[in-house]
């Protein structure tokens, strides 16, 4: 058959001449309508309006055949709706009911396509959200601040969901991520705030220390001088490397200097006196000490107001009396250390039953009050060991170098003080418990 022959019989299945009018036959649920005028002739018209139709169909062909190749099918939903709109209304004539089935099966798994996607989007945002969410318990904020960073790539690479869950969702993932930005500032203050607190009591040691170098009172300059030392060891907080460093280096050259001059003193001193009979008797000085030792052993007995002041006083007295040489002076230096930490961890436990107990007599032990106060001190050395803990984890991790000598002293310092308390509290256990 001709071309033009097949042309003009698709018209004329599909449409027809009324007067000098060109009208499509109904379709779907369309009345007839007039789709343009006869011009030439009647078939020379008809043959335009199929070819018309023609060139409909190819585009819709061509919409077809990019929807099933793509990937993302779902950018042509609003074409193939277009065309389909246009099925009722393009001037032409052909099988429009066709297309419009086509198209409607095309747009049908569009839909399909797009409500299954929309679901794994929904699934991959809530995964982001948690994700998100999860960041509100870290402290590390570097890594969380990288990891929010990458989420939110995600998230906007994360195609759309349903329109009633978008801004739910946003608002769920903007929340968390604001909530960690938040923390993360707040932290920064902080750190800063005690960056500060702890450069100025740094810099009030050094000043101290700077104003005793020169002294000529050297037993009460040493005593001052090694209770700043303390003091440098238990400041909470660090600095910047290089800020710590130069801070160290100014302290420890103010105590150098004095312990230099204090060193050349006794020497001096020490050859005036090295023909004095009896001076510097280390005997009487290790009398003097087991005498306190043992005042200090005693003090459990009397009541505890009394028994922490007589503890300080005998600390002061310790540190008037000379030194002890050989093995003699450490064990006896560890006698009385032992017995003034009982005597205030006994104060603290008292303390804290007190509170624990308001109006009650806890002076008045008995059976049930002992096993209170065991059961106190056990959780207390439970806090002691988890301190302790945490100090050991950091001094592992401390690198060796030179830089760190003084916060390595510190930590180790303050390791063997927890050492000291766990000790003491479970001495105090033995000594509540009743007698096997």
């Amino acid at each position: 058959m001709d071309p033009q022959d097949h042309l003009l019989a698709e018209a004329r299945r599909y449409g027809y001449i009324e007067g000098d009018q060109v009208w499509l036959r109904p379709l779907l649920d369309l009345p007839a309508r007039q789709v343009g005028q006869v011009k030439d002739s009647a078939d020379a018209s008809l043959i335009y309006f199929s070819q018309r139709f023609s060139l409909f169909r190819a585009k819709v062909e061509d919409l077809l055949q990019k929807i099933e190749e793509s990937e993302n099918k779902g950018s042509f939903l609003m074409k193939a709706l277009h065309l389909r709109e246009q099925v009722g209304k393009y001037d032409a004539l052909g099988d429009f009911a066709g297309l419009h089935q086509r198209l409607t099966a095309a747009e049908e798994a569009i839909s399909v396509t797009i409500g299954r996607n929309r679901e794994k989007n929904l699934a991959t945002k809530l995964g982001l959200i948690q994700e998100a969410e999860a960041l509100r318990d870290t402290y590390d904020w570097q890594e969380g601040t990288e990891k929010l960073k990458d989420l939110r790539q995600g998230w906007i690479k994360t195609g759309p969901v349903d329109k009633h869950l978008i801004e739910e969702l946003e608002a769920r993932f903007q929340a968390a991520t604001d909530e960690f930005f938040a923390r993360k500032k707040e932290f920064l203050a902080e750190k800063k705030a005690m960056t500060n607190r702890v450069y100025d009591q740094y810099k009030d040691l050094i000043h101290k220390s700077e104003g005793l170098q020169n002294s000529t009172e050297f037993e009460d300059t040493t005593r001052k001088l090694k209770q700043l030392q303390q003091a440098w060891k238990d400041i909470e907080g660090t600095l910047p490397r290089k800020q710590a460093n130069d801070l160290w280096t100014r302290f420890r050259a103010a105590h150098n200097h004095f312990f230099e001059r204090l060193k050349v003193h006794i020497e001096t001193k020490k050859r005036q006196e090295q023909h004095t009979p009896g001076s510097g008797s280390g005997e009487d000085n290790l009398s003097r000490k087991r005498a306190l030792v043992a005042e200090a052993q005693a003090l459990l007995t009397r009541p505890m107001s009394e028994a922490v002041t007589r503890a300080k006083e005998l600390q002061a007295a310790w540190k008037q009396v000379g030194p002890v040489r050989g093995e003699e002076s450490d064990r006896v230096w560890e006698q009385f250390i032992l017995a003034c930490d009982k005597v205030f961890e006994m104060s603290a436990l008292e303390h804290y039953m007190r509170k624990r107990q308001p109006g009650a007599e806890v002076s008045e032990a008995g059976a049930d009050q002992a096993t209170l106060r065991i059961q106190a001190l056990r959780e207390f050395i439970k806090y002691d060991e988890q301190e302790r803990g945490v100090l050991t984890a950091n001094l592992n991790k401390l690198s060796e170098s030179a830089a760190n000598d003084a916060f390595r002293s510190m930590l180790q310092s303050k390791i063997r003080a927890f050492d000291r308390k766990i000790r003491t509290k479970n001495d105090l256990i033995a000594m509540y418990q009743p007698p096997q």
